[in-house]
């Protein structure tokens, strides 16, 4: 415990202020928090009780041997790897880092990412698609009045919210989140079919010559309604490696891109009192090329790059949902903190639930009917995440072997080891006292890479290029 968190802790409940005391006290309390620093404060570690043992297979000899015995509690703590930052911080902040690094490289390219250089002159545009109107809300239209007559400030709690709950549409809304996924499948559908359409070819012959690659994240609006942005890319047949032909032009994938929204299309049919619904995409759709870095564009790789990655780690939490599953109706009565608007919209999920029961509304009522992934992409785009984690475990394996002095296999290809690992599950997270310290040694570590990326920023300020530095977390 830092020096500089004593007094903050004095404000502290008596429940936890105790549980910290007792923490802190403890025998084991240095190495706890050596395995919270690892995790990087994570917020709900994951508790795994068991041992491993580095061995040489042919001698039988014990290079190097570790249980969980002697830990605090006789439990390892690791990372929880939640993505959403309302429910881990830290591990949002690696997640969004991935995502960055993943997007990025389908911008700018990168050989050790599956990416080359050369898609930087492939044409990229960024694009917008949003859901209808299911009525007005309260917005900050311009310079000008909300239609209710007030100026809102940008943090108006209002914002976004019915102008006329009675009139809302509601249902439509929650049903759109939930079925935005296949709105989405259908333009990747579409867009493919105009691309033939307008280039006089058919389907397979585009296939031959072109290739169509994407990265999209969700968001949530203030109503509470979906969009997705996405990073879209001609690329040759052959994926990034390749070069597009020369007639596929930023013009053309801009103006497919609108065909293929503009039919996409769900069909509800009637269930009950509900009325069969056509869902569709809503008319504001905003499509800009992306400039290559350095050439005085707006829209530059590095800032969609950090836009997506920024909200890949957002969850329903901007539209004050609560950010886990609603297990009883009677469970939504006992949440006063909620918004009117919000609340209505989960309400609405339950009233469908019967009529739609395999759209499971009520189970994704939390997250107001949607229920897709909020990040995905095209299998050429670039590099995965899994490979991203990869990448990071494999690194930290090698700064495990050097630290035990066990040999690397790159160097060292003649010499065999084997790991023998045991593992359980023995439960996660924090008492009251461990979740105050670990927030703090989160703040600690954010803190000393905000100054160690100011000191790099000023670096390559020196040398005339700090663009490519992220700025991963709001």
């Amino acid at each position: 415990m830092t020096t500089a968190a004593i007094p903050a802790a004095v404000g502290l409940d008596p429940t936890t202020l105790g549980d910290l005391l007792r923490v802190v006290g403890s025998d084991g309390f240095d190495r706890w928090q050596d395995q919270i620093r690892r995790t990087g404060g994570c917020s709900d570690p994951i508790h795994l009780t068991g041992s491993t043992k580095t061995l040489d297979p042919a001698t039988g000899t014990v290079f190097h041997a570790y249980t969980t015995d002697a830990e605090p509690g006789g439990r390892l703590r690791v990372a929880c790897g939640n993505r959403r930052a309302s429910r881990c911080p830290s591990c949002a902040w690696t997640y969004a880092g991935d995502t960055y690094h993943l997007i990025r490289a389908g911008l700018t390219g990168d050989p050790n990412k599956g990416t080359p250089h050369t898609v930087r002159e492939h044409p990229r545009v960024f694009a917008t698609l949003t859901a209808p109107s299911f009525g007005p809300v309260h917005n900050r239209p311009g310079t000008r009045p909300c239609r209710c007559g007030t100026v809102h400030a940008d943090d108006a709690s209002e914002l976004g919210t019915a102008l006329d709950p009675a009139t809302y549409d509601y249902a439509g809304s929650v049903l759109w989140n939930n079925h935005a996924g296949n709105l989405w499948r259908y333009v990747t559908i579409y867009l493919p079919r105009e691309l033939a359409a307008r280039v006089g070819i058919t389907q397979r012959e585009l296939r031959e010559c072109l290739r169509v690659s994407y990265g999209k994240v969700a968001e949530y609006q203030k109503r509470g309604a979906i969009h997705f942005h996405a990073v879209i890319r001609f690329d040759g047949p052959d994926g990034p490696d390749s070069p597009p032909p020369a007639w596929a032009t930023h013009d053309l994938l801009t103006d497919a891109l609108r065909a293929a929204a503009a039919r996409a299309e769900v069909a509800l049919p009637a269930s009950g009192e509900h009325p069969a619904r056509a869902l569709r995409w809503g008319t504001q759709l905003d499509v800009q090329p992306i400039g290559a870095f350095g050439n005085g564009e707006d829209l530059t790789e590095q800032a969609v790059a950090s836009y997506v990655a920024k909200y890949a780690t957002k969850a329903a939490g901007t539209t004050g949902t609560v950010d886990r599953r609603i297990g009883e109706m009677a469970e939504l009565d006992k949440l006063p903190d909620l918004p009117d608007h919000t609340r209505r919209l989960i309400r609405a999920c339950k009233d469908l639930d019967d009529a739609y029961p395999d759209r499971r509304l009520w189970a994704w009522a939390h997250m107001l009917g949607f229920r897709g992934h909020f990040s995905t992409k095209s299998r050429r785009y670039s590099t995965t995440l899994g490979a991203l984690r990869q990448v990071r475990a494999d690194y930290r394996a090698t700064q495990q072997r050097a630290a035990l002095g066990l040999p690397d296999p790159d160097d060292h290809p003649e010499a065999t080891t084997l790991t023998v690992a045991h593992w359980a599950y023995a439960g996660h997270g924090h008492t009251p006292g461990e979740s105050w310290l670990a927030a703090n040694i989160h703040r600690d570590i954010q803190a000393s890479r905000e100054t160690a990326r100011q000191v790099r920023a000023e670096l390559q300020d020196q040398e005339g290029d700090a663009a490519w530095l992220p700025e991963l977390m709001s």
